[in-house]
């Protein structure tokens, strides 16, 4: 059996397509003599966080089940250079080479591979600066505009976006335990959305409201 390889294509918009990707892909894969393991296909920018298909092909490679990934060029695979080095290195722990059909192989075991590496981390290194110059300059600007930055007090912008589905799950008798594992929040801000939402000055509790020890450990709460 050959070197077992994945296919990785992508476009940037939905009215393009992966056809052409695959079709040199897999005639390269072909001509190379690669055993294909798997074609992956997703659309989505450059910047885009989320690409379930290439962390397919990653668990792949952690899995030790590929030997390559082979792409058309580099910029279907990295979203930055940081990003493209980022997962070159994973990709060189677990012996995967990254083999693009223009001709660039990043096999990071070869002097070669590895002189690549040295040139991308400058030019990682030299984007990082300028990302964060940016980001700088960008707060000094807000900052002499008057805007205020970061939470303000009195800002809960997670438990405010959550509240009307705590107190429905309340209203449904579930416990505050039970609730902070659900939502992935704490007890206590379960607790305190509860709190906002009781009356202000009467102090009784809302319609159809009882005084319950939610979760057996108190204190009593209005549920």
């Amino acid at each position: 059996m050959g070197q077992r390889a994945a296919i990785y294509c992508r476009v940037s918009t939905a009215d393009q397509s992966c056809e052409r990707q695959e079709r040199d892909l897999t005639s390269f894969a072909v001509r190379a003599r690669y055993d294909v393991a798997g074609i992956f296909k997703e659309t989505g920018s450059g910047a885009k966080l989320d690409r379930a298909e290439r962390k397919k092909i990653m668990a792949l490679a952690q899995a030790r089940q590929i030997d390559a990934v082979l792409v058309t060029e580099l910029s279907r695979w990295g979203r930055s250079t940081i990003d493209l080095l980022n997962t070159l290195r994973a990709l060189a722990s677990w012996n995967v080479s990254v083999i693009a059909t223009n001709g660039i192989t990043f096999d990071l075991s070869s002097p070669y591979g590895r002189m690549l590496t040295t040139f991308l981390a400058g030019i990682a290194e030299f984007e990082r600066d300028l990302i964060s110059e940016r980001v700088k300059s960008g707060l000094a600007a807000a900052k002499a505009r008057g805007k205020k930055l970061g939470r303000q007090t009195g800002q809960r912008p997670k438990s405010d976006r959550l509240a009307a589905k705590v107190l429905a799950l309340v209203a449904e008798g579930r416990s505050y335990r039970w609730i902070a594992r659900d939502l992935g929040i704490s007890k206590n801000t379960v607790a305190d959305i509860v709190k906002r939402s009781k009356p202000v000055e009467s102090g009784q509790p809302l319609p159809n409201q009882v005084w319950r020890d939610t979760d057996g450990k108190g204190p009593m709460n209005w549920q």
